[in-house]
């Protein structure tokens, strides 16, 4: 089993059509699939640059629990990027961004543990990406900043250990853990997010 280390970003579950279509700004122009319309809880739709289960079909959302995606996302290049893509030049865009393969995005609607707000996890295709997420600071900007765009809560970092590194909380860029001396447990992050429904 290789690493599946993730970025989980949280948040209000009213936000998830805004996350998206924020999501789409980053797709890689180079991912050629036909688009891909998704129906979110509330019946709102959206057409989406990305595969769900490498399909191009229709996803009806509207009465699920989760949606899939298989995304392609542009990064700035850090050093720990040109690393991982292995060419001193990788292929830009005409942002200076580089694409590095496969993230398998999944949204949970609305999770028992936190129901007034929905989950969008990024899950590394590789125990190679794995790592860049834990060394990119580019590509942990790129998820904060994703956070911030889409009215998010908090930004997570699993690496699959007894903590989870926060990266962003309610409106900060912050280097914290779960557990840690601030939150002794996931409950007590969760009851630091505003508007919680009980």
């Amino acid at each position: 089993m290789g690493l599946d280390y993730s970025y989980e970003i949280i948040v209000p579950a009213q936000n998830v059509a805004r996350a998206l279509t924020k999501l789409t700004d980053l797709a890689a122009r180079t991912y050629r699939v036909p688009p891909l319309t998704v129906t979110l809880p509330g019946g709102d739709q959206l057409v989406v640059p990305f595969t769900s289960n490498f399909k191009s079909e229709a996803v009806d959302c509207s009465t699920g629990s989760m949606l899939e995606l298989d995304t392609s996302i542009m990064f700035a290049v850090d050093d720990a990027v040109r690393e991982f893509c292995q060419v001193p030049d990788p292929k830009l865009d005409e942002l200076g961004r580089v694409a590095i393969g496969y993230i398998y995005l999944t949204v949970r609607f609305a999770p028992a543990l936190h129901p007034g707000y929905s989950s969008l996890q990024f899950t590394a295709a590789t125990s190679g990406m794995s790592r860049l997420f834990e060394r990119s600071a580019s590509i942990r900007a790129v998820f904060n900043d994703l956070t911030a765009a889409s009215g998010g809560v908090c930004c997570l970092l699993d690496t699959e250990s007894d903590t989870f590194q926060i990266c962003w909380l309610n409106g900060h860029t912050i280097q914290e853990t779960v557990p840690g001396p601030r939150f002794a447990g996931f409950r007590d992050l969760v009851s630091a997010w505003p508007d919680q429904e009980q």
